[in-house]
C-alpha cells in the first residue's frame, strides 16, 4: 500500500486507504505496509488507525534511517498486534556517493546504529538494501549481516530502480543466502520494480532462489513504472505449482474485486490485457480459439475465471429486466448489495443506462458500482439537469441544474471554448470553489457504437489533488459527472465554496 501509492497522482484519503486495507485483509494479505508516517500527517493516522483496528493481519510501515524519523515511525505502529518497523539504506555506490554523501564504512556503521535503534523500538525490525542490484553484491553482503546482527528479523533485496534481468537477480539472490552468516535466521524477502518490465520475473525468480517474503501491489501500481503486480505473482505460484513448488495463502477470488477497488481509489484504469484483472484476460475473440473454448475450456484458458474473480453470469441485462433480475445478476457478480436505498440507487443506475443501450455488459454493471463507491461520501451537489448547444458555426453554451444536500435547486448557464468547457463553467459559478483542472481522461468501458464512455479527472485546490469518475453513454454527461464528483471530494474534505459571486476558476 505504501509503494503503491507513491505511483504519481494516486495518493489515497484515510478513508480509501482503510477501505482497501480492510480488503487486503480479505485477500488474505499476510503484512500490510501501510505508510511512511514520517513524511505526513495523513499517513502518521492511516498506520496508526491500522495498527489499533486491523487484527490477524502484520502492519508494517516505511522509515528513514534518522533517530526521530524511526521513533515517529514506531508511535504510529505501536498498538498493532504484530508492528513490523522497515527501514532502508541505500548500497549502490551512486547513491552512496551521489545522495548519503558517505563512504562505504561509515554506511556499514549507520546500518548497525540504525537497525539496533529500531530493535529497541519494534519486536519486528525489516532491513532494506536500496539499489542492491547496482550495488556490489559483496558490499551488500557485508550490510545485510551487520543488519541480521543488529537485531533484523527480515532483511531485503530490492531491484530499487527496476535494473536487473532474472537470471542476474536470481544469482544476486543465490550469493547473499550463500554468503550472509546468519541469514538461515530471518526472513528474506524481495521488493521489485517494474521499469523494465521485470518485476514479476524477478520477484518469482527470488522464490525459486528460497525467498519466502514477496513484497508487491495490486496492479502493479507504484513509484514510476510501478511495482511487482500481486496477482500475476499468486497467480503465477498457484498455476504453476510444478515448477515454483510454492503457494501463498491468498484468497484468489477476490483478486479482482480488489483489482477494481484500487483502480476506482487511484483513478488509475486498468488496461483490458492487463494479465489475471483485465477485462480481456478470459476473452477470446479469434474463431479458432473460440471453437477450441467451445470443446474444451482448456484448450486456450490455463486458469479459471472464477478462480480470481472473474465474471462467469451468461445473462444478458436489458432495460425490461426488474430489480429481481438485477440483484441476482450482482450477487452472483460477487457484489450482494443489502442495503436497499443502495441497490435502488445502482437499479436506477442502471435504467437510465439500460435506455440507451441493447444489453448491459458486466463491465457496465462494474462501471455502476464504481460510479456508486465514488459517491460513498457526503454529496454537497448532485447533478440534476444538463443542456448543452455546440457545433461548427455556434458558441458553445451549457445549462445546468444542481441540486444541494438540502434540496435547493441552483441553476446557472455558461459559454465555453467546448461544451465540456462550457459545462464547467457553468458548474463553477454555481459551486464557487477555486480549483484547477489538471488531467482529464476519457476511455471506453464498453465496445460497440452505444459504448458506455467513463471519464477521470483530476484537480487542484489549496495544495490538495482530488480525483473525479464519471461514465454514461453521452461523453458530455461522464463529464459533468467526474467533476461533480471530483468537486464534492474537494468539499467534503476542505469546505468552502456555494453559491455566490463567482470567483475565477481554471479548467
Amino acid at each position: 500500500m505504501r509503494d503503491g501509492e507513491q505511483a504519481a497522482g494516486g495518493a489515497l484519503t484515510l478513508e480509501e486507504k482503510i477501505e482497501v486495507g480492510r480488503q487486503l485483509q480479505k485477500l488474505g494479505v499476510t503484512v500490510i505496509e501501510a505508510g511512511f508516517p514520517s513524511t505526513s500527517p495523513g499517513d502518521f493516522e492511516a498506520v496508526q488507525f491500522m495498527s489499533r483496528e486491523f487484527r490477524d493481519v502484520e502492519i508494517a510501515a516505511l522509515s528513514g534511517f534518522k533517530e526521530e524519523q524511526l521513533s515517529r515511525t514506531w508511535e504510529a505502529l505501536q498498538d498493532a498486534e504484530t508492528p513490523l518497523l522497515h527501514t532502508v539504506i541505500s548500497t549502490s555506490d551512486i547513491h552512496i556517493d551521489q545522495q548519503l554523501h558517505m563512504t562505504r564504512a561509515e554506511l556499514v556503521e549507520l546500518t548497525d546504529h540504525t537497525v539496533r535503534f529500531a530493535r529497541n523500538l519494534a519486536p519486528h525490525v525489516e532491513f532494506s538494501t536500496m539499489d542492491a542490484t547496482r550495488s556490489d553484491r559483496d558490499f551488500v553482503v557485508e550490510v545485510l549481516a551487520t543488519a541480521i546482527r543488529a537485531g533484523a528479523t527480515i532483511v531485503n533485496i530490492p531491484d530499487t530502480v527496476g535494473y536487473s534481468m532474472p537470471d542476474e537477480f536470481g544469482e544476486l539472490v543465490s550469493y547473499c543466502m550463500d554468503n550472509v552468516p546468519g541469514i538461515d535466521d530471518v526472513v528474506v524477502s524481495v521488493h521489485c520494480h517494474d521499469d523494465l518490465g521485470h518485476a514479476a520475473a524477478n520477484s518469482l525468480t527470488g522464490v525459486m532462489r528460497g525467498v519466502t517474503q514477496v513484497e508487491c501491489t495490486v496492479n502493479g501500481v507504484g513509484e514510476r513504472a510501478g511495482n511487482a503486480s500481486l496477482e500475476e505473482i499468486v497467480m503465477a505460484l498457484r498455476t504453476r505449482q510444478d515448477f515454483y513448488e510454492a503457494d501463498t495463502t491468498i484468497n484468489a477470488p477476490e483478486l479482482l474485486r480488489t483489482s477494481r477497488m484500487v483502480s476506482a481509489h487511484m483513478g488509475m484504469v486498468v488496461p483490458p490485457n492487463k494479465a489475471v484483472v483485465g477485462g480481456n484476460a478470459f476473452a477470446h475473440s479469434s474463431g479458432l480459439h473460440q471453437d477450441g473454448m467451445l470443446k474444451e475450456r482448456t484448450t486456450y484458458e490455463i486458469m479459471r475465471p472464477e478462480d480470481v474473480g472473474q465474471g462467469g453470469s451468461k445473462i444478458v441485462l436489458g432495460k425490461t429486466s426488474g430489480r429481481h433480475a438485477v440483484r441476482n445478476h450482482l450477487k452472483e457478480m460477487g457484489a450482494e448489495i443489502e442495503d436497499d436505498r443502495v441497490f435502488e440507487d445502482i437499479f436506477q443506475s442502471f435504467k437510465r443506462i439500460a435506455d440507451r443501450k441493447k444489453e448491459i455488459t458486466d463491465r457496465d454493471i462494474e462501471a455502476i458500482l464504481e460510479d456508486r463507491a465514488h459517491r460513498a461520501f457526503h454529496q454537497t451537489y448532485e447533478l440534476d439537469l444538463l443542456q448543452v448547444t455546440c457545433g461548427t458555426d455556434g458558441i458553445p453554451t451549457a445549462t445546468v441544474r444542481l441540486k444541494t444536500d438540502d434540496g435547493k435547486m441552483l441553476e446557472d448557464a455558461a459559454l465555453g471554448d467546448g461544451p465540456v468547457h462550457a459545462v464547467y463553467q457553468a458548474i463553477n459559478r454555481i459551486v464557487n470553489v477555486p480549483n484547477v483542472l489538471t488531467e482529464f481522461t476519457v476511455s471506453s468501458v464498453t465496445e460497440g457504437i452505444d459504448a458506455l464512455g467513463g471519464v477521470t479527472i483530476k484537480i487542484e485546490s489549496r495544495g490538495r489533488a482530488f480525483t473525479g469518475h464519471g461514465s454514461d453513454t453521452d461523453i458530455i454527461v461522464a463529464s459533468a459527472q467526474a467533476y461533480m464528483n471530483a468537486l464534492n471530494r474537494l468539499l467534503d474534505v476542505l469546505g468552502g465554496g456555494g453559491p455566490a459571486e463567482a470567483e475565477t476558476v481554471s479548467v
